[in-house]
């Protein structure tokens, strides 16, 4: 079979587990406010709320109609990876359902973000897997062995991820971060976790937002 089908490649190296463990304690929309990479579109979005994952992204692009590679990589994957799947570019065809489900359930899979629909919302539900995608979809893919690539470079939600990043993904949304930035990401985020929950102590205590922000202070030395 040409490499032009099915491009294939190893399981990238694991993020070391304390730094995972220190993501897993930080928000999306707190890396938010000063990192600018890696965000995948606000249109992809969780199944079930609730669900914090932080771990080694794994990733596979499939085309339109076409399931095939994920059905055989699914075999591949295991605890400590989250499959980031590109679709490229199509929207309308399910690719991850209830059967899919149950087998990265199996493997013991973290979890999975789809850059387009799902399917069988309700199995996703009882089997109470971390899943990312656009919505639910009635129309599903099929086995037609057209190809598609395995810890290739791919793009989801706009995000360039490659295999081997680190991914958050919470309520907010999904979060690929390059392992190079990942140590200065974790400290940041961590100085202003630490700073937001000083400030919310203050507002629950009665302080003005305005305030404690400076944006009163914008506001009155304008109309000064």
């Amino acid at each position: 079979m040409s490499n032009l089908v099915y491009k294939m490649n190893p399981m990238p190296a694991k993020i070391p587990q304390d730094k995972l463990d220190r993501l897993a304690k930080l928000e999306t929309a707190t890396i938010g406010h000063f990192y600018h990479y890696g965000f995948a579109d606000p249109g992809i979005s969780p199944v079930l709320r609730g669900k914090t994952i932080a771990s080694t992204v794994c990733t596979l692009a499939t085309p339109g109609l076409d399931s095939t590679l994920l059905h055989h990589c699914l075999s591949e994957v295991g605890p400590g990876y989250f499959l980031a799947v590109d679709r490229l570019g199509d929207t309308k065809y399910a690719c991850w359902g209830g059967g899919v489900t149950r087998m990265a359930s199996m493997m013991k899979l973290d979890g999975g973000c789809v850059d387009g629909p799902h399917t069988d919302t309700l199995e996703i539900e009882e089997q109470d897997f971390p899943m990312w995608s656009r919505g639910a979809s009635p129309v599903t893919t099929r086995l037609y062995n057209t190809g598609g690539g395995f810890n290739v470079p791919v793009s989801v939600g706009g995000a360039a991820v490659l295999p081997g990043y680190a991914v958050l993904a919470d309520d907010c949304g999904v979060l690929f971060i390059a392992p190079e930035d990942l140590d200065e990401v974790l400290a940041i985020g961590e100085d202003k976790t630490a700073k937001g929950r000083i400030a919310e102590a203050k507002v629950s205590d009665g302080s003005h937002l305005g305030l404690l922000s400076g944006a009163s202070n914008m506001v009155t030395s304008s109309n000064a």
